[in-house]
C-alpha cells in the first residue's frame, strides 16, 4: 500500500485540484488540508519521546484522519492564515498564532519525506540575490545587477550598462487604501533618471536591459523541465508581460540542455522539487536568467500550452510513496 500524500494548500487554490485529481487517478491517498482550517476544523496530536526516531501522530478533520508517519511526500503551496473562534483580542490571536506556527508548522516542517517544496527552502530562495549568486555559480547567464540605496550609484551603473530596468527586490505586489497594487518591471532609459528622489528610502534592484526576441517560462518539476515561450503583443508586455495577459500568446518551445543542466543545478543548490523560472531570450537564442519562484504559477502555462505539469507534479509526488 503506497504512503498518502500530504497536500498543504488553500482550500479555494483550483490548480492544486488539478494535482489532487492526477494522484487519485493513480490510487494515491491524499490528505488535504488548509492552515487556515486550524485548530478549528483540523487538529493535531503528535508525540515524540527518547524510543521514537520521529513525531508520531495524526492530523483530523470530522471526516478524515492521516497519520504522520505514514506520510510519503508533502505538496507545499500557498496555503491561508489560521483562523481563531470570535471573541479572542488582538494580543490572544497574536500569541495563538504564533503557537500554532511553532507547534503545527514545527510538526509538519519535520517530516523526513519529499517536499515540494519546504517551506524553508522556499523562504531561503525568495531572496533574489541569493537567486542571482547561485544561478550565475551554476552556469546560467544573468544580467549585470544592482542592489542599492545610493541615487549616484544607480546614475554610474546606468552610464555603463546603458538602458537598465528597476524591478522589486521582493514581492511586487502592495496593498494600498484597501486596493491589490503591483510593482511592475520598468525600462528606464537616458533621461529617466533625472530625478532620483527616494532613492535611498530603501534597497533597490537595478538590472541592465536585455534585448528580447521573447521570454520563456521554464517550470521545473523534479528533474522535468517544461519551457513555454512568452511573445509580448504590446509595448507594456514587451517590457513586464505581467503587466498585459491580454497581449500575450504562448508555445511550447525546446530547451537548450545547458540552461536545463544549469536549472537541475540551481534546483538542487537551492532545495527546491518545483520552481517557475524566468528567463529573457535573445535574437541569438541566448538564455538569461531572471529569477525562478519556489511557488509560481502554473496552471495558465499548462493551459495555454498543453505541457502536463499538473501531471508531472503528481508522478513527482507519487514516485516518494
Amino acid at each position: 500500500m503506497s504512503s498518502p500524500v500530504l497536500i498543504i494548500a488553500a482550500a479555494d487554490d483550483w490548480p492544486t485540484d488539478r494535482v489532487v485529481v492526477e494522484l487519485e487517478r493513480h490510487g494515491v491517498e491524499v490528505f488535504r488540508m488548509d492552515t487556515s482550517e486550524f485548530p478549528q476544523q483540523l487538529s493535531l496530536a503528535a508525540r515524540i519521546d527518547q524510543g521514537a526516531r520521529a513525531w508520531m501522530g495524526d492530523l483530523s478533520t470530522e471526516h478524515r484522519k492521516v497519520d504522520l508517519s505514514r506520510v510519503g511526500a508533502v505538496y507545499y503551496r500557498a496555503p491561508g492564515a489560521f483562523r481563531f473562534p470570535q471573541g479572542m483580542s488582538g494580543p490572544e490571536e497574536g500569541f495563538a498564532a504564533a503557537q500554532a506556527r511553532a507547534g503545527l508548522g514545527g510538526v509538519l516542517s519535520s517530516l523526513d519525506c519529499r517536499w515540494m517544496n519546504h517551506p524553508t527552502a522556499m523562504a531561503r530562495a525568495e531572496y533574489k540575490p541569493i537567486q542571482l549568486k547561485e544561478a550565475r555559480a551554476c552556469g546560467l547567464r544573468i544580467p549585470p545587477t544592482l542592489i542599492t540605496n545610493r541615487p549616484q550609484d544607480v546614475l554610474d551603473f546606468a552610464e555603463t550598462m546603458g538602458d537598465i530596468v528597476y524591478k522589486p527586490v521582493s514581492s511586487p505586489v502592495l496593498i494600498e487604501a484597501g486596493q491589490l497594487k503591483s510593482v511592475y518591471t520598468r525600462r528606464l532609459r537616458e533621461g529617466d533618471l533625472k530625478d532620483t528622489q527616494g532613492i535611498d528610502t530603501t534597497a533597490h534592484l537595478f538590472q541592465k536591459w536585455v534585448s528580447k526576441d521573447y521570454e520563456a517560462r521554464l517550470t521545473m518539476v523534479g528533474d522535468r523541465a517544461f519551457g513555454a515561450a512568452i511573445y509580448a503583443g504590446s509595448d507594456a508586455s514587451h517590457e513586464d508581460w505581467r503587466s498585459d495577459y491580454s497581449a500575450l500568446t504562448y508555445a511550447a518551445i525546446s530547451v537548450p540542455t545547458d540552461v536545463v543542466s544549469g536549472m537541475r543545478r540551481l534546483m538542487h543548490r537551492l532545495g527546491l522539487r518545483y520552481g517557475a523560472a524566468d528567463f529573457v531570450v535573445d535574437a541569438q537564442g541566448d538564455w538569461t536568467f531572471l529569477e525562478v519562484n519556489p511557488c509560481g504559477q502554473w496552471d495558465w502555462i499548462q493551459g495555454n500550452t498543453e505541457l502536463p505539469i499538473a501531471e508531472a507534479i503528481a508522478h513527482d509526488l507519487k514516485g516518494a510513496t
